[in-house]
């Protein structure tokens, strides 16, 4: 029955991802479609208004230049908005002001699509916060990812020298994916009982006698935008393991497709942009291939339980249930883990931190490659970095140029991508080893052993893959931790789209060279496995050791 439920969910996703990644395509292929009779009528006032009225094609600089540029007014108003959030309205319960390394925090969390929270919703924020704010920058981050991403696929795929322009791929990330999707993800939650109110909290009468506040809200919109932006970021503290969050199967169900769509869809785009399907389907093989092979390890894991439980006779037939959500079961907290790591989203059905050792590793792991389908763009732009690098690899060994989809890759390019992998493993490994070197991070520690490893590893990977899942048990919400992860968060966000872009502005510029019976093919099935392979081996290079004094002895402890 477990397997069942995986395949069902697996099997709707690939009738899904392809007619999806066609739509995206033509949102952003810029050529004239129904998607603009639909839609043009909304979006032709918010041009005027922002005064983009040509949307003349940008180079990488400039591309760059505006997304970071909206960001940084987005940010400056939620900064303000949460440090005054008690004098403002829509506060019921009389939530007073972030301190201010927790709003930086926050701030910095949102805006770069990764939505740690070092608070817990119900209590750190008022309506208005969650809704001017988080909800505001969810799908900011989200539309400002698929931007990115977007024109990282225009520059390698076409022949001219413009990535598009950015504030065009942002409002119609917008007008035509993220609020329509949205909205109708909205209503079929509050029809499957998901709160969205502005009303006060429920006083209850408890079975005991006494009366008990229960926190509600907009937490229906809240949860819509979260998945589809592949954001995380819950309404209440326990994130989508709360019932209001997430009452029963059907909506976890709804809620691991609707953040594994998106993601899953776009290496279908990116096959259209390149004229070529194939192109796409290696793309989504490698991605699927890697996030089967640590959905089943996972899975194994879990279902074979703690051997120390074991080992006292406790019944392990359910598995390891410990932190798991018994409406959803095994199977749907499995896959929940699986999928909401390897899209990025950082939205949680179960306790990460109760996982197995091998279980703990697959989200681990997933975030550490960060290509297992990704977030909103970075996990497509990572994997097509990463082919770049196979084509380099390869073209050395027999001798050719390397030439990726019509144009020569040469050291200039490779620097960049060289920057691009080594930043991620350095914006985690450094900060982990700090952690464990000074009293600020090792008070903030609560197990001592392998654990406590993994326990810090965890929070700064999630950090740096602008993921946002916690592993747990970590104490926080501290100067330290929130200064430490805010800029990782940063770090990982922006060095790696800067970097990403610049590639594709070089690629850009250079001439188109004709595919002749001599060009290494990227289309078939040898280069799946090939970019399977260069993924595995750049990411065993970079982070095995530290796995191995984490998850991995964790495991051969108890056994």
């Amino acid at each position: 029955m477990d397997i069942l439920q995986i395949v069902i969910v697996i099997g709707v996703l690939m009738l899904i991802a392809k007619p999806l990644g066609d739509y995206l395509y033509h949102v952003f292929s810029n050529e004239p479609n129904l998607t603009d009779r639909v839609f043009r009528w909304v979006e032709k006032p918010i041009f005027a208004l922002i005064g983009v009225k040509q949307r003349t094609g940008m180079s990488w600089k400039r591309y760059a230049f505006s997304f970071i540029a909206i960001n940084i007014v987005l940010v400056a108003i939620s900064y303000a908005v949460l440090r005054l959030q008690s004098g403002l309205p829509l506060n019921p319960s009389d939530i007073g002001n972030m301190e201010p390394t927790l709003v930086m925090n926050t701030i910095i969390s949102f805006i770069t699509n990764t939505n740690l929270q070092h608070y817990s919703g119900e209590t750190g924020l008022t309506y208005f916060s969650q809704m001017a704010v988080i909800m505001m920058m969810m799908f900011a981050s989200a539309a400002t990812g698929f931007s990115v991403a977007v024109a990282f696929v225009r520059g390698i795929t076409s022949k001219g020298k413009s990535l598009g322009n950015f504030f065009e791929d942002f409002v119609k990330a917008h007008t035509r994916i993220f609020l329509p999707l949205s909205t109708i993800i909205t209503l079929v939650l509050v029809a499957l009982q998901v709160p969205q109110t502005l009303d006060l909290t429920l006083t209850i009468t408890t079975l005991q006698g006494s009366t008990q506040q229960i926190a509600i809200g907009p937490v229906a919109s809240l949860e819509s935008i979260k998945h589809l932006g592949t954001n995380g970021g819950g309404f209440f503290g326990v994130n989508s393991a709360h019932p209001f969050e997430n009452p029963n199967p059907l909506t976890n169900v709804i809620e691991i497709l609707s953040m594994w769509a998106l993601p899953a869809s776009l290496p279908f785009m990116y096959g259209r942009f390149a004229k070529s399907r194939k192109q796409g389907w290696v793309i989504f093989s490698a991605m699927m291939i890697l996030f089967l092979v640590f959905l089943t390890v996972a899975y194994t894991a879990e279902k074979n339980g703690n051997p120390a439980l074991n080992d006292l006779g406790i019944d392990a037939s359910q598995g390891s249930m410990e932190g798991k959500e018994v409406r959803f079961g095994m199977a749907q907290s499995v896959l929940f883990t699986a999928v909401t790591t390897a899209a990025t989203t950082g939205t949680v059905n179960n306790m990460h931190d109760t996982l197995t050792p091998l279980g703990g590793l697959v989200p681990l792991a997933e975030m550490m490659l960060n290509v297992v389908f990704g977030g909103k763009g970075v996990g497509l732009m990572n994997m097509l970095m990463y082919a770049i690098l196979a084509v380099f690899i390869c073209g050395l060994m027999v001798g050719r140029t390397p030439e990726f989809l019509g144009r020569k890759i040469e050291p200039r390019e490779m620097k960049l991508i060289a920057v691009a992998i080594l930043a991620h493993p350095f914006i985690i490994l450094a900060p982990t080893a700090a952690a464990f070197l000074i009293d600020l991070g090792k008070g903030s520690i609560s197990n001592s052993g392998f654990h406590g490893i993994t326990q810090v590893l965890y929070e700064y990977t999630s950090s740096a893959a602008n993921n946002g899942s916690g592993f747990e048990g970590l104490a926080d919400n501290t100067p330290f931790w929130n200064i430490s992860t805010g800029l990782v968060m940063f770090f990982g966000r922006y060095i790696s789209m800067i970097a990403m872009l610049a590639v594709v502005g070089s690629l850009v510029r250079k001439q188109w060279v004709p595919e002749t019976i001599g060009t290494f093919r990227t289309d078939n099935a040898l280069f799946t496995f090939l970019l399977i392979g260069t993924v595995i081996l750049i990411g065993a290079l970079t982070f095995l050791p530290v796995v191995v004094l984490g998850p991995i002895a964790e495991h051969l402890t108890i056994r």
